[in-house]
């Protein structure tokens, strides 16, 4: 029998200002004309934390105190994002493929538009392995109806691996403390999906298999997973982030107080028990402490 975990609330950090918000020609996207969409948060050495603004190709970058900077905005859709050893910045872009981003200058650099010679779908989330491995989604418009939506992992020889290619719907991304299962958000199967990696064949995936089937909502979007192995779900649509133990018993639901669109979870590198969050409804950045939960 399910037992519901422990039930907090998340604290409203900042809110994107409205001088950076497009109420004159917002983008409906999903149904819904939206003046920002916050996605991707990522933190870099100097406590800063990076995000995507999707439909309006922008990426800011957001200081401790709360305040936003505007480092990028280019003709895609950026969605991923991550923070390379050098401080520049990786994003997946549904449009044109996986970037590099200066954020000094903004300027913009393709790493990868094509895999094996065909366009991708429609970039979606990455991670980067401690060796330098890119996992990252290839989502489109797959869903359940055409389950082809592929993950990727680029190694540092250049090497692309497709390493599957019937998922409806790949949306996060992240691995185990150990880099040694790899899990995957497919939002519009409502699950979580666990890849075993192994050393000894890169890019060859066996029993593959679900690590939970979540309910409500559009599905899972954002993973993270913290340093004792907590994966956390951000489940857009019901404005939830679930926390689960390595076991995948629930320990933590983090309700969002400001909207249903939780997208994208950060762990602080410099407080490691405080989770980011991503709410895209109403273009807030939220927090929760992990702290004594696992």
């Amino acid at each position: 029998m399910f037992v519901a975990p422990p039930r907090v609330t998340a604290e409203v950090v900042a809110r994107l200002p409205d001088t950076f918000r497009q109420h004159a020609q917002p983008v409906v996207r999903f149904g819904v004309a939206r003046d920002c969409f916050l996605e991707g948060p990522a933190f870099d050495a100097h406590g800063r934390l990076y995000m995507v603004d999707i439909p309006y190709g922008r990426i800011f970058r957001m200081d401790p105190s709360g305040a936003f900077t505007l480092v990028a905005r280019y003709d895609g859709l950026p969605n991923g994002l991550k923070v390379m050893p050098d401080g520049s910045l990786l994003v997946t872009d549904h449009v044109r493929g996986l970037l590099r981003i200066d954020p000094e200058n903004g300027a913009v650099e393709t790493v990868l538009a094509v895999a094996h010679g065909e366009p991708f779908k429609g970039l979606n989330d990455l991670f980067i392995a401690r060796g330098g491995e890119i996992y990252f989604t290839d989502q489109g418009a797959s869903g359940i109806n055409e389950p082809r939506g592929a993950v990727y992992c680029l190694n540092l020889d250049g090497r692309l691996m497709r390493l599957l290619d019937n998922v409806p719907s790949p949306n996060g991304i992240v691995c185990s403390p150990d880099e040694r299962i790899l899990y995957v958000a497919v939002t519009r199967s409502n699950q979580i999906w666990s890849v075993p990696l192994t050393q000894f064949e890169p890019g060859v995936i066996r029993r593959a298999g679900v690590f939970q089937n979540l309910s409500g909502g559009t599905g899972p979007d954002g993973l993270a997973m913290s340093a004792r192995g907590a994966l956390c779900v951000a489940h857009i649509g019901l404005g939830v982030v679930w926390v689960f133990d390595p076991r995948g018993e629930p320990v933590l639901r983090i309700d969002a107080p400001t909207g249903p669109g939780v997208t994208n979870l950060a762990f602080d590198p410099q407080d490691p028990d405080s989770l980011y969050i991503t709410e895209s409804a109403s273009g807030h950045v939220l927090r929760a402490s992990l702290k004594g939960v696992v």
